[in-house]
């Protein structure tokens, strides 16, 4: 009676399992992994989500299995261990079916079937240390990211940070003009529609392209514009389309710069489906020349995507701290190239999704000193339902805590700086 539902949970595994090979051992993108596992409905949604729990909670997995192994197990072993941890502490799991799947997929491969008792005296174990889990810290970030974010927030919020990455992440959509009828969810004070476990494709309004998937921080930068209708707009690495949407959708008169072609093919079926229009070009923004300046310029610059944590688990094991000073580097030339497209007493609008300073406040900061009569527009967060505590030197500062109640938010820095005539 039992053997549909045990075969489904050992294909999810068996995806999971591949799932964290390729994030851990190959490093590669967790959804570009989804995409080539061969895996759909229900198994394939299994198989991401337990990947996720193992991802958020690693350092606490390894840190219980630990005083139990007196060395490494095989690559296939440990990733079996970490997914039964992760199943039987947070996955609501029963322990003997958990353990036994463990065991079943330790023996599916003759490389690991002899650590098959491994697997079961280890996970026995385990299964009878939630006291143990539970006095465990609950860090979620590596140290070379949390020594930045402790300094420039304190401790204090470093945690709620960590506290937020382990949350459920909801879905948040931003509509074109008005909301179609049915669509569930909330509306957030920012003004996105923030729906909680749904699909995609089945929710209303998405055939007709009434909306589009964009995290509420993501939406944020564009509203600090306030009125473009008519203006000239440069959205500067543009693709997958979320700005460029949203400032087609006010009425600007768009053009959408990005250097990947295959980019640029998500960012034309995203303008396709919602029926909006913009020029695209596919170029390298240090290469590319205007033919006339713009009133409007958005850089969402390249940067670490730290603050996509939430929705994103496999980034902390996969960027590295030396990335973050060529990152910086790239930063500090493309804001130096877009503020030259900008038209007098026109304005740049800023933008990373990431936690740390040194790819946001320090880049404007360090910009403003380079160039003379720029300067950075007051934001009011209040203004854009957002709390105070979003004020930050020279524009905004989102962190995933902001809303914690409410699902949280992507981290992000935004700041509006304008040319003088």
């Amino acid at each position: 009676m039992s053997a549909t539902p045990i075969a489904s949970g050992q294909d999810a595994r068996n995806g999971a399992l591949r799932l964290l090979h390729a994030v851990l051992i190959e490093k590669r993108m967790l959804t570009e992994a989804q995409s080539d596992l061969s895996m759909y409905g229900a198994d394939a949604a299994r198989a991401g989500r337990l990947a996720g729990l193992v991802l958020r909670h690693l350092s606490r997995i390894d840190a219980l299995l630990r005083p139990h192994l007196k060395r490494a197990p095989a690559l296939r072993t440990q990733a079996i261990l970490r997914l039964a941890v992760a199943e039987l502490m947070l996955d609501d799991a029963a322990p003997h079916g958990v353990v036994d799947s463990a065991v079943s997929l330790a023996g599916a491969v003759p490389k690991t079937a002899k650590q098959s008792g491994l697997v079961n005296a280890v996970l026995r174990k385990v299964a009878q240390d939630r006291a143990g889990w539970d006095a465990l810290p609950s860090a979620t970030l590596p140290p070379w990211l949390r020594k930045p974010i402790a300094k420039a927030y304190g401790r204090d919020r470093l945690e709620a940070i960590e506290a937020a990455h382990l949350a459920q992440v909801p879905l948040d959509l931003t509509m074109k003009t008005t909301m179609p009828e049915g669509l569930p969810g909330t509306d957030l004070p920012t003004g996105s529609r923030r729906i909680e476990g749904a699909q995609v494709t089945a929710l209303p309004g998405f055939e007709t392209g009434d909306w589009w998937v964009q995290d509420a921080a993501a939406a944020t930068p564009v509203r600090t514009l306030g009125d473009i209708s008519g203006l000239r707009v440069l959205d500067l690495c543009a693709a997958p389309g979320g700005k460029t949407m949203q400032m087609a959708a006010a009425g600007a008169h768009v053009t959408a710069l990005d250097i990947s072609e295959g980019r640029v093919r998500r960012l034309r079926d995203n303008l396709a489906r919602t029926g909006l229009a913009a020029d695209v070009i596919v170029a390298d923004v240090m290469e590319w020349e205007p033919e006339a300046p713009f009133d409007v310029v958005v850089l969402d610059a390249p940067c670490s995507a730290t603050g996509t944590i939430r929705r994103h688990p496999d980034l902390p094991h996969l960027r590295k701290p030396a990335e973050i000073e060529t990152l910086t580097q790239l930063q500090y030339q493309m804001l130096d190239r877009a503020l030259g497209f900008v038209a007098p007493e026109g304005r740049l609008l800023y933008c990373t999704c990431s936690l740390l300073p040194v790819e946001g406040e320090f880049q404007v900061k360090a910009a403003l000193k380079r160039h003379a009569g720029w300067n950075a527009l007051p934001l009011d967060p209040t203004d854009l339902g957002l709390p105070e505590q979003a004020q930050s030197p020279h524009g905004l500062r989102l962190l995933p805590d902001l809303w914690a109640e409410q699902g949280g938010m992507d981290g992000f820095y935004i700041s509006v700086l304008r040319r003088d005539g």
